[in-house]
Order: C-alpha cells, then sequence, then structure tokens
C-alpha cells in the first residue's frame, strides 16, 4: 500500500516545511514581554482571527476522519457541527464579553474572582490534560498521510509534522501561530478540491452519479453501522442508550458552548482582536469557514466511496470492511497516493498538513499560556522578571510538544474504530465539567469554592468510573452512550454545584459583573 516519495512531491514538502519553520525566527524579534508572545499585543484583525480560528478547528480529524466517517458510515456525526452557530450566538451573549471587558489573557481568569484560585487551577489542570490528548490524536492522524505515501515508519511520520510545528510555535509565540494558520487555510481547502475533483473526473457522470449511487446506497442517511456493521438509519428522538438524531445535536450544542465558553483555544484569539466589533466577527467568520467546510469533508467521503464502488479495488474494500487490520482513516491517504499525479498529491500532503499543523501550533501555544498565566507565574514563581517568564513560556512549549508526540505515539494501538468516533470519546470523557462550571458562574448567583468543589468531587469521580468500565476493568455496563459522557458530566457538575450551594455553601463575595444577572450597565458597555 505504501509508494515512494515522488521527487517533485518531495520538493513541495520541503518548501512547505521550509516556509512554515521560517515564520517562527521571522516573529520571534517581536516577542520581549508574554503579553506579545499570547496575544501579540492585542492588535489583530477581525477576519485574520476569523480564518486563523477556522484553520485551528479544521484540524487532520477533518481532512481525514470526516471523509472516512462518510466512506464507511453517513452522516450522522455530521450532526454534531450543525449547532455551531446556535452555540456561537448564545456564547457570544452571555460569555465572550466578559473576557473582553475584563482583559483577560487566559479563559480560566474569571473562575478566581468568582469561585477562587483553587477553582481556577482545577479548570486550567482540566483543560492542559484535554489539549494533550487532543494534539496527540490530531498528530497522530496526520502521520497517517505522511506513512502512506512515503512509507516511512509511524514514528518517523509523527515526528516530522511535530517538530516543525513546535519549532515556529515555541520562537514565534501567537503572531507566527496567527499568520501560518491563514496561509494554511488555503492550502487545506486546496487540498480538499483537489481531492474532490480528481475523484469526480474518474466518475462517469460526476457529481449526477455520485448522488445516485450514494442515495441508494444510503450513504446520506442519519445513520451509523450497528453491531453487525450493518449501516442502519438512526432514530430520531431522545435517547441516552443510542445515538439519536437529537442526542448529536445536543451533544454538539454542548460541545460549541464548552468550546466558547472555557476553551483557551478560543478564547485567547478572541481577546487578541483590536476591539469587541473586530472579535465578533471574527467568530462569525470562523462559522461561516467552517460548518461548510466540515459538509465538504464529509462529502469528499462520499465521493470516494461511489469512486471505489465503480472502480473496485481490493485495498479500498478492506478499507471500507475494516479486513485485514485495515482503518477507515487511511481512505484519503490511500486516494491521495494511489490516484494523485506527481505534484499534486504533494500539495495535497501540504494541505493535510496544514490541517493539522494549525490546531496543534494554537494549542501548543494555548498551552504555554494556561500554563504559565493560571498555574507557573500565579502559583509557583511570583514577581519575576519578563524575560524569566518568557523562557519558561518557551520551555513549557517545548514540554507540551513533547508530550503532544508520546501521545501520538500511544494511539498507534488504536482500535478499528473511526477516529472521528473515538475523538468524541476522547473529548466527552475528559471533559471535566467545564461548561457546566461556567453556567454555574455566569448564568446563577449561586455557588463559591466550596460548592464548586462538591461538583469536581463528583465529575471527577463520574468520568474515573466511566473510563475503568469503557477499559474493561471494571465489569459493568454503561447506562448511556459513551458520547454522552461530557454532556452528562456537565450536567452532574452543574446540579451538585448548585444543590450544594443553595443548601450549605451560601457566597459571600459581591457578585457584581460576574453574572449575567448582575452587570452594571457601565460594565456592559465597557471597551464597545
Amino acid at each position: 500500500m505504501h509508494t515512494e516519495l515522488r521527487l517533485i512531491d518531495l520538493i513541495v514538502l520541503v518548501v512547505y516545511f521550509v516556509a512554515m519553520a521560517g515564520m517562527g525566527p521571522y516573529f520571534a524579534r517581536r516577542n520581549k514581554t508574554t503579553e506579545n508572545y499570547f496575544l501579540g499585543g492585542r492588535s489583530f484583525p477581525g477576519w485574520l482571527i476569523g480564518l486563523s480560528m477556522f484553520a485551528t478547528s479544521i484540524s487532520s480529524i477533518t481532512f481525514v476522519a470526516y471523509p472516512a466517517d462518510a466512506y464507511k458510515t453517513a452522516y450522522l456525526r455530521f450532526m454534531l457541527c450543525l449547532t455551531l452557530p446556535v452555540g456561537i450566538f448564545i456564547a457570544s451573549k452571555v460569555f465572550l464579553p466578559f473576557y473582553r471587558r475584563a482583559q483577560v489573557t487566559s479563559a480560566f481568569e474569571y473562575l478566581e474572582v468568582r469561585f477562587g484560585a483553587g477553582t481556577r487551577s482545577y479548570a486550567a489542570i482540566i483543560f492542559l490534560f484535554t489539549q494533550i490528548a487532543r494534539v496527540g490524536l490530531v498528530l497522530y492522524l496526520v502521520s497517517l498521510l505522511v506513512q502512506e505515501m512515503t512509507g516511512l515508519s509511524a514514528g518517523w511520520c509523527i515526528l516530522i509534522g511535530g517538530v516543525v510545528t513546535s519549532f515556529y510555535t515555541i520562537t514565534g509565540g501567537i503572531e507566527a501561530v496567527i499568520w501560518t494558520d491563514f496561509f494554511q487555510s488555503f492550502l487545506l481547502w486546496f487540498g480538499g478540491f483537489a481531492i474532490l475533483y480528481v475523484a469526480v473526473t474518474h466518475i462517469d457522470g460526476g457529481f449526477a452519479t455520485i448522488f445516485k449511487v450514494a442515495a441508494e446506497d444510503g450513504k446520506f442517511m442519519l445513520g451509523d453501522l450497528n453491531q453487525a456493521g450493518e449501516l442502519v438509519k438512526a432514530p430520531r428522538g431522545f435517547s441516552l442508550t443510542e445515538k439519536t438524531v437529537l442526542m448529536m445535536l445536543v451533544v454538539g450544542l454542548n460541545n460549541w458552548l464548552t468550546e466558547y465558553s472555557s476553551n483557551q483555544n478560543v478564547i485567547q484569539k478572541y481577546v487578541a482582536t483590536k476591539n469587541p466589533k473586530e472579535a465578533t466577527q471574527a467568530i462569525w467568520i470562523c462559522c461561516l469557514c467552517s460548518l461548510p467546510t466540515w459538509g465538504f469533508f464529509m462529502f469528499i467521503g462520499t465521493a470516494l466511496y461511489v469512486f471505489f464502488k465503480l472502480n473496485p479495488d481490493p485495498t479500498a474494500q478492506a478499507i471500507l470492511l475494516g479486513t485485514d487490520g485495515a482503518r477507515a482513516d487511511s481512505i484519503v491517504p490511500y486516494f491521495v497516493v494511489q490516484k494523485l499525479p506527481s505534484g499534486l498529491s504533494g500539495l495535497v500532503i501540504a494541505g493535510v498538513l496544514a490541517a493539522a499543523m494549525s490546531s496543534l501550533s494554537s494549542s501548543i501555544n494555548a498551552i504555554s499560556a494556561v500554563s504559565i498565566v493560571d498555574l507557573y507565574k500565579r502559583h509557583l514563581v511570583k514577581n519575576r522578571s519578563e524575560k524569566h517568564y518568557m523562557n519558561a513560556a518557551r520551555m513549557i512549549s517545548l514540554v507540551a510538544s513533547i508530550l503532544m508526540l508520546v501521545f501520538a505515539f500511544m494511539l498507534l494501538s488504536m482500535t478499528k474504530t473511526t477516529l472521528q468516533d473515538t475523538a468524541t470519546k476522547i473529548t466527552a470523557i475528559l471533559g471535566g465539567g467545564l461548561l457546566g462550571l461556567y453556567c454555574l458562574g455566569f448564568m446563577t448567583r449561586r455557588g463559591d469554592g466550596r460548592a464548586v468543589f462538591s461538583g469536581i468531587v463528583c465529575v471527577l469521580l463520574f468520568s474515573t468510573w466511566v473510563t475503568l468500565v469503557e477499559a474493561n476493568v471494571i465489569p459493568m455496563t454503561i447506562p448511556f452512550e459513551t458520547y454522552y459522557t461530557g454532556l452528562v458530566g456537565n450536567f452532574v457538575f452543574f446540579v451538585v454545584g448548585y444543590l450544594a450551594a443553595s443548601a450549605f455553601f451560601k457566597p459571600k463575595k459581591d457578585l457584581t459583573n460576574l453574572t449575567i444577572w448582575t452587570q452594571t450597565e457601565d460594565w456592559k458597555t465597557l471597551n464597545d
């Protein structure tokens, strides 16, 4: 299944890597303070931040796993994406304006003012664990494509993407991240269009045939594989024990509200814009670019299904059925290597690398920001020089990069489920109830650090139990679909925290401008 790396493709990839790596030293000259390293002086225009946020959201999970999911199953998991506009609208009214007005660097600074330093540290640590798992998964996915093209070992493929990304992120800070995101967003679009163009032009009847054959085989249905491996339509209503259309929408909304209330990747870029108007423009540009792109990459998977059905291929069939150890996530790498002409395949490889690297660089920089602002400067080493904190920020970025590589190597032993499926489950289990925590803070007058601690204990016990059952350490059956772990965890956190606050822990501090119910008119118009 491997092929030799062709000279023209090698040249394309070398040029791409050199160009991206060069961004780091170029922007390094401007990074004299952590404010510049993490926020770029809060001077970016909304259109640039919007495209950067878009490039971060379109990781290699989109480029590789979305087509794989549509190729092997259908469009049920696309429902997770459709609630993004709703999530952004709610977040823009409830959560995001506070971060602009408070001039925060970290999304978790609010939690200390509202609930205390311990709560802030908890949320920061949960974020760090989640991001390390995420970047490891993203890096592993991109290594699939490099491995298929070059025949190199998986280990070398992981190192290729990881080292270059880490270099420009560590040296160049947020400016290098945002400008590389900008260029990478166009490259990943080009890669997707190139794949679809080649597939469609080699199918008699083009798009009409794709829609006809895919519809006949149920590939557009909102369905998934059952235990027998058959594609079946998903139920539509409420259920905690199986995947349904309604529950995918609910889980999607839960994910996006979490993303836009507590994800440092989003908050850090949101507050790096020039003003609130530019910040609002940024999140809607991200939405308008992301949603059709996710649908586009799902359709690529459908097109590849029709292509290989009309042009039978033993390897593609094995990928579809999961036989001989083949994974669904290798269908895009296989098509690129086997069907795209020289030069074009190199550009597409650069596109999928761009998708991965834009996401990795943002996460590494965000991990460094949270580590410095919420933990290191706040609790461990106080009142030191900016030079000291700059050196510490770069060192933490390096450590995060190493942990990313370690986790990516661990994922080499993943199961045969599609990695979009796996990514959803990992996100759910590691969620830590953060949305429930922020809802308790912003949307109620209840609670203090003691009430929050009750919620933390319960949600950690809950997540640990789910993890142990999933790993078959505890011989039990989870009474709900694992996809809903994050949703249930947020509910547990909010309810426990609210009840504990109502019964035992009355808030003693002044909550002015800390909840949606206690905002002053002056606060509402601050920075507008």
